[in-house]
């Protein structure tokens, strides 16, 4: 085998949360034809996880299986007609890419500059951000098949994608490896300021007739304003999903709550902001020992210290419970726990 796998790998430094625990066996995929070797070696029979950059997911104890670390990087790009096809490897930074596109002047990524993790991560989670999704612009992606040894690829449609999610988180939770990530652009996309935050930070600046790169450049000032920095403060960014509820249940809200931050999806379902629901039940800014959510976004928790991840997560049982108690709406955790 290409690479050796380490026993007892300490994984404090392979997550953003930067919580202390134990993987039983990690080895570091630079070459996806190591998925051959652990295939034959019929690795993939016992208990594995899949780490790309470590920014959404939280460890509540060691982890007692095989641990296969993405670290994999390339990034290309072909022209066709009014369209660019750019391919990256799973293991490249997310905002790597992001950049590589904005200095090639293909629009499609700038709204979703800053967001943590890895190239990888971007079809099974469906990232998005102001007003971007990534459902938009995947062409398609490599994966190898953990079952029969093989590498496939499957289409947009093939991913089945929804809000946050994807068919690699419902059906096939666990049994794909993403190598690489192609999506299509549009070489003279239309550039997307909508989001109402981006048009008044472009005004702010005085920019009247935006690039892609000062999208780019604003959007990363808005994460940076909101978002704790994992390098001096343990988080996994947005801790809990937006929830989507049915038209019906959100008029009733809106009766009780005027004031509730929502956005509308279709004529039948409403999206409301988790961050609104945390903060009306006052934790925002609130700490719990070691465990606090963060002072300018109450959708972020983050490890103040020495947190253990059961500690984390026990707080966030009882946000979702308090918001359950208060709105009657149950939310969903974004971030994988273990």
């Amino acid at each position: 085998m290409k690479n050796a796998i380490i026993s007892h790998k300490s994984l404090k430094n392979l997550n953003t949360f930067a919580i202390e625990a134990i993987a039983n066996q990690y080895i570091k995929v630079e070459d996806e034809t190591v998925l051959n070797d652990l295939f034959n070696e019929k690795l993939f029979e016992k208990e594995f996880f899949i780490l790309g950059g470590g920014s959404n997911v939280l460890f509540t104890k060691d982890y007692p299986g095989l641990l296969i670390h993405i670290a994999n990087k390339g990034k290309q790009h072909f022209i066709e007609g009014n369209n660019v096809f750019v391919t990256a490897a799973a293991g490249e930074v997310w905002n790597d890419l992001v950049w590589y596109c904005i200095e090639h002047d293909f629009p499609g990524l700038e709204n979703m500059a800053l967001i943590p993790g890895t190239v990888g991560a971007s079809p099974i989670q469906n990232i998005g951000a102001y007003g971007q999704e990534l459902m938009h612009i995947f062409y398609s992606c490599r994966a190898f098949d953990t079952l029969t040894g093989e590498f496939v690829t499957f289409t947009n449609e093939d991913c089945q994608f929804s809000y946050r999610d994807s068919i690699f988180k419902r059906e096939y939770r666990g049994r794909f490896i993403i190598c690489s990530v192609t999506y299509k652009l549009e070489l003279f996309g239309k550039i997307n300021t909508s989001y109402g935050a981006i048009e008044s930070e472009l005004q702010n600046r005085g920019i009247q007739n935006p690039t892609i790169k000062d999208v780019a450049e604003v959007v990363s000032f808005i994460r940076v304003e909101k978002l704790p920095d994992p390098s001096t403060v343990g988080n996994a960014g947005s801790f809990f999903k937006n929830p989507i509820i049915s038209k019906s249940k959100f008029l009733e809200l809106l009766k009780q709550f005027p004031q509730i931050v929502h956005y509308s999806i279709d004529p039948d379902q409403e999206k409301l902001a988790a961050g609104w629901l945390i903060e009306q039940c006052g934790w925002k800014g609130k700490s719990v020992g070691q465990v606090a959510v963060w002072k300018n976004q109450a959708l972020v928790l983050t490890n103040v210290g020495n947190a253990t991840g059961n500690e984390i997560f026990n707080v966030s049982s009882t946000i979702v419970d308090d918001v359950n108690t208060q709105f009657g709406v149950l939310l969903e955790r974004e971030v994988n726990i273990l």
